[in-house]
């Protein structure tokens, strides 16, 4: 195991220690996170709209189209947001304007999302007999706005923040005088920019018709299915991310960024698809990771921390006690570092396979219906049991679910455990014996 993690250190850790910073992740990823306020507030209508208790859901019934209002304008509109906050970030790394590079990329996702024929989008509002559908004028349809364009978001985003940056790197650029201020100067350098961005949109989409969500939801779609409902693509994330962790990376930035954008889509569509009385479609979304697996924090070690509360080492029963008001709501800092779990041998390994056991559990849980899907984004700091009953709209079988896993892998941890406390013993022992003697001598 020590030459295993000695690999990770020297020839894993660095290549991915990079992916991390390469600035386009990183602006994918925290475009990405300055949604998630928005999409956890939104979410939590679907809980009013349909609740589980259904003499509740019987008395909303009549008023469900308002109440998802809020919903459909953050959750359906996610991809709008992600594509400004992605702009502003790249933009922002190539020290770059961030309000042009968020502007210009909000401008070229909306051209590469108007619908082709704007005619038969009225014709059918109107079939569909829509009071006002007939004058109410051109029409943008919120399909595309929502998780369906978020990869749509991002390749029209660097395509945007790019050719900012490379226009004005050739100085292609309208330049003002100094005593200009600085906001109509901004503008005027982004005016060539915006207009070489938004023709090429225009000729792609409306002299071309090229569907670019179209055809990248058919490219991407495999990779989706794979994510959303295969095995594979639930326990290889769970794998990679704690490696990384044992590593000492932040696997769930590392990962995220890179895999972030397709569960926000399949989260997407779960919520839309309990929002119109159907079944979520897709068994592992974001919140599935989050309140089944990530139990504690990454690592699931919400049970090792109980087992050290109770420890016969005073180090690690300290570290316990510390860490245990924080791994509740999910933050296990303080353990990876403390006890250490990074580079740490004897423990990588259940905190490697500990959360890939209980994936492949929770996988056929709801794979099979035992527990229902999840479709809400309930905030990561809640404790599991909670956040779990709340992303699924209020199914109790789920915190059962998450009770069981805590105890799957508070075993799995527990031979390991006994083996490091042991270790730790025997250190504070020999410690002990020495400062004695060091006493004796002076």
């Amino acid at each position: 195991m020590n030459a295993f993690l000695l690999w990770l250190e020297e020839k894993f850790m660095p290549p991915m220690a990079r992916l991390s910073e390469q600035r386009h992740l990183r602006a994918i990823r925290d475009g990405v996170i300055s949604t998630l306020s928005l999409i956890i507030v939104g979410s939590f209508f679907i809980i009013i709209a349909q609740p589980p208790y259904k003499p509740l859901a019987d008395f909303v019934k009549p008023y469900v189209g308002d109440i998802m209002i809020p919903f459909r304008l953050t959750v359906g509109l996610m991809s709008l947001y992600a594509a400004y906050g992605m702009g502003y970030s790249l933009a922002k790394s190539y020290k770059l304007d961030g309000i042009s590079g968020g502007v210009l990329s909000l401008a070229a996702f909306l051209m590469a999302t108007i619908p082709l024929n704007v005619d038969s989008v009225m014709t059918e509002a109107a079939k569909a007999g829509i009071k006002g559908a007939a004058p109410m004028g051109f029409i943008l349809p919120m399909g595309n706005l929502g998780g369906a364009g978020m990869f749509t978001a991002i390749l029209t985003m660097i395509f945007a923040v790019e050719t900012l940056r490379l226009l004005k790197k050739f100085n292609v650029t309208i330049k003002m005088p100094e005593q200009v201020p600085e906001s109509v100067s901004r503008s005027f350098e982004a005016l060539i920019p915006a207009a070489f961005i938004i023709t090429i949109m225009w000729v792609v989409r409306v002299l071309l018709k090229f569907d670019i969500n179209a055809r990248l939801l058919d490219l991407f779609s495999p990779i989706k299915n794979i994510m959303g409902n295969n095995l594979a693509g639930v326990v290889v994330p769970v794998i990679l991310i704690t490696l990384l962790w044992s590593a000492g990376i932040h696997g769930v930035s590392v990962i995220g960024s890179v895999i972030r954008p397709i569960w926000l889509m399949l989260l997407a569509e779960n919520t839309n698809a309990v929002a119109a009385g159907n079944l979520a479609p897709n068994i592992a979304p974001e919140p599935f990771l989050q309140w089944l697996i990530w139990i504690g924090g990454s690592g699931a070690t919400l049970g090792l921390c109980l087992l050290m509360i109770f420890s016969k080492s005073e180090y690690l029963k300290q570290v316990g006690r510390f860490s245990i008001v924080p791994g509740i709501f999910n933050i296990n800092e303080p353990m990876i570092f403390g006890v250490p779990l990074v580079m740490n041998p004897i423990l990588a390994i259940p905190f490697i396979l500990g959360p890939t056991v209980i994936s492949i559990i929770s996988y056929f849980a709801v794979q099979l219906n035992l527990v229902g899907r999840f479709h809400i984004l309930a905030p990561w700091t809640l404790p599991a049991p909670i956040g779990a009953f709340m992303a699924t709209g209020g199914d109790w079988r789920v915190v059962v679910l998450v009770f069981i896993n805590i105890g799957i892998t508070t075993l799995i941890y527990y031979p390991f455990f006994k083996v490091y406390e042991k270790k730790m013993v025997a250190e504070e022992k020999a410690n002990a014996e020495l400062a004695v003697s060091d006493t004796v001598q002076a």
